[in-house]
């Protein structure tokens, strides 16, 4: 199917504070892979949040799309994968660069498509409707069950449902102005609660394996700021064996010579890489010199543009 009048997701801005406003919503916020998911009489197509089609990575996501859907929509959502009761980046990142439907089963991993609102409805723009409405048509606006799902929401106190996910080990909460219209891009009228701090890094560079490990000791990651790639740390935590082989093959082929950071690297024989390849990272906290505490890496955020990644602050 063509692209159906592609537009960008809208995205929700850092606060530290939850609240209780009156005409807000609040949704539980899910660790895993933004998708917009797009049908116009033929096959569904799920995009990325930057615009790559990744149907393919997820057929039983496609097919319940078209069992269970109308033959025209424009929906937004989360593709997840679960361990446990929790949903998981890491888990999901078994998937997320597979195509082949055999090598996909053969994982084992089961992934489930969350839809929290609706952008188009057999033929009709719905992005200037406000969400609650919009929330509404969108329940309607499919057959629920199998791997899709819809994502409830609570009109409550948002310090009371933050309280009741960080009790059960969720991500956070999302804030949602209820009487909003579908801005694209980042907005605040969109909130996040975060219950642990972790966000998206630029690889600048990787140091060498020290003992008995294979591939890179630790990436040597930084965001945008002001025009420059700032340095924020090196992460050495969280890595499989097999996926210090693929990351050390992803970084051989973006090696170049001189730094991407805008500042100095206080890291022994470093090898440099263009500032491609953006990373998932959960950590402790910031450091007072700007450094992230007890990093650990989380996978590979290839469904977020690099020049895109910054610091995430309320």
């Amino acid at each position: 199917m063509a692209d159906p009048g592609w537009r960008a997701p809208m995205l929700a801005t850092l606060t530290q504070q939850p609240f209780s406003r009156e005409n807000w919503l609040f949704e539980r916020k899910l660790d895993g892979v933004r998708a917009i998911c797009a049908r116009d009489g033929s096959d569904p197509v799920l995009w990325s949040r930057n615009h790559n089609d990744i149907s393919s990575g997820y057929p039983e996501l496609g097919e319940a799309l078209a069992d269970r859907g109308a033959s025209s929509f424009v929906a937004d959502g989360e593709i997840v994968a679960f361990d446990g009761n929790q949903t998981s980046f890491a888990r999901l990142q078994q998937r997320i660069h597979l195509t082949d439907r055999r090598r996909i089963e053969a994982t084992g991993v089961a992934v489930y498509l969350y839809l929290f609102d609706l952008l188009a409805f057999d033929g009709q723009d719905t992005t200037s409707l406000p969400l609650r409405q919009r929330k509404q048509l969108l329940r309607r606006a499919f057959d629920w069950g199998g791997p899709l799902r819809y994502a409830n929401h609570r009109n409550t106190s948002g310090e009371e449902y933050f309280g009741y996910a960080c009790a059960h080990g969720w991500e956070g909460v999302i804030a949602k102005r209820a009487d909003a219209p579908y801005r694209s891009g980042r907005t605040t009228e969109w909130l996040k609660f975060k219950r642990v701090k972790e966000q998206e890094f630029v690889v600048g560079g990787f140091s060498a394996p020290g003992g008995a490990r294979t591939g890179f000791g630790a990436l040597l990651v930084g965001y945008h700021e002001r025009g420059r790639l700032r340095y924020a740390g090196k992460v050495g935590a969280g890595y499989t064996e097999t996926t210090l082989r693929e990351l050390i093959e992803r970084l051989t082929a973006l090696e170049r010579p001189r730094s991407p950071f805008g500042e100095r690297v206080p890291e022994r024989g470093p090898r440099w890489v263009a500032p491609e390849l953006v990373v998932q990272v959960r950590f402790s906290e910031w450091t007072g010199d700007g450094k992230l505490r007890h990093p650990r890496f989380l996978g590979v955020r290839d469904d977020k543009p690099a020049a895109e990644v910054v610091r995430e602050q309320p």
